[in-house]
């Protein structure tokens, strides 16, 4: 029953994987990235701050002590989050799950709203897909199997959405990444029993840090300063993780590896937003009203590297992006 209970833990910060080709080994990386260059321009969009009257409920803007920030779109929420000057922009998001596929995904959101804003200052996107070694089938389908109880309530649209993310960010000009674990660390998840999942979120936290300071490495030695996107679950993306899930997260480890440029961004569609455990365990929970301003994009600090960007409502009845490719 741990498994089981792991799972509902985990609720809208799970993780998922999906086939796609294998790369070569990472070069050796440096002891830190190089000092600044050059930062790509960003506007300041006009914004509403509602800052809070006073600590506790009943602040402004319903954000209690957090306070929050308004906008027309989710684009300007972003922009003032490049304002923190990034250079690595680790992007969790609420995974849809089964019953919503009515409603636009966070991924669909972030790749036809933020996405295009993005790519033109960005080398690389790292998507929290994994590709296991062809050598070890075997222990792959066991893995699978272990994942099941997270992996069952989610949308099954899930994994093409994150294949159309590297698609679309390829054909903008960022090179797209996946995570190759070795057999040895899939022996390791099916060796580990009920404590598969924790370890399946310690693996893809190592994998997804170890390919971030490679790329980090190739853009010192190439001489250009370029922001690099890590996008999956927001179990993963804390800069600062709750006791007992810091191995679950790359944060701190990039945060020190970048001199402390690297930012914490979750995407919430605020439609899938409930009144559960899962998510009333979120920090930013009980600061937000979801039926206050629907019209706008909410932007939310937690802590100085962290962000919390709230999509304004939708309308229609579905996703404007398309089917998603079938590989």
């Amino acid at each position: 029953m741990k498994r089981r209970s792991a799972a509902l833990l985990l609720g809208v910060i799970v993780s998922a994987c999906s086939p796609a080709q294998h790369e070569g080994p990472a070069a050796p990386l440096p002891s830190a990235p190089r000092a600044p260059e050059a930062q790509p321009p960003t506007s300041r969009p006009s914004e509403q701050v509602a800052t809070p009257a006073a600590a506790g409920p009943g602040a402004t803007a319903g954000c209690g002590e957090l306070g929050c920030r308004l906008f027309d779109s989710a684009e300007q929420a972003l922009e003032a989050v490049l304002e923190s000057r990034p250079l690595v922009l680790g992007i969790g998001e609420a995974h849809a799950l089964k019953g919503t596929e009515h409603i636009e995904s966070t991924t669909s959101r972030f790749r036809r709203e933020l996405l295009p804003r993005l790519a033109p200052h960005s080398s690389d996107l790292v998507i929290e897909l994994m590709e296991p070694d062809p050598r070890c089938l075997q222990t792959t389908e066991q893995v699978k199997r272990e994942q099941q109880p997270v992996t069952e309530a989610q949308a099954e649209s899930n994994q093409n959405e994150f294949v159309l993310l590297g698609t679309r960010a390829k054909e903008a000009g960022v090179t797209p990444h996946i995570l190759y674990p070795s057999c040895e660390q899939y022996e390791r998840i099916v060796k580990a029993g009920d404590d598969s999942i924790f370890v399946m979120l310690e693996t893809i936290a190592v994998l997804t840090d170890q390919k971030a300071r490679a790329i980090l490495a190739r853009n010192h030695e190439q001489g250009r300063e370029r922001l690099v996107l890590l996008y999956g679950g927001a179990a993963h993306n804390d800069s600062v993780p709750r006791r007992g899930r810091e191995s679950w997260s790359y944060g701190p480890s990039l945060a020190k590896f970048t001199e402390q440029r690297y930012v914490e961004l979750d995407l919430i569609v605020r439609e899938y937003i409930k009144d559960t455990e899962a998510w009333r365990s979120l920090g930013w929970y009980e600061h937000f009203d979801k039926e206050k301003h629907p019209d706008q994009a909410v932007l939310l600090q937690p802590s100085p590297a962290s962000y919390v960007l709230i999509f304004p409502a939708q309308s229609g009845s579905g996703p404007q992006s398309g089917p998603a490719p079938s590989d």
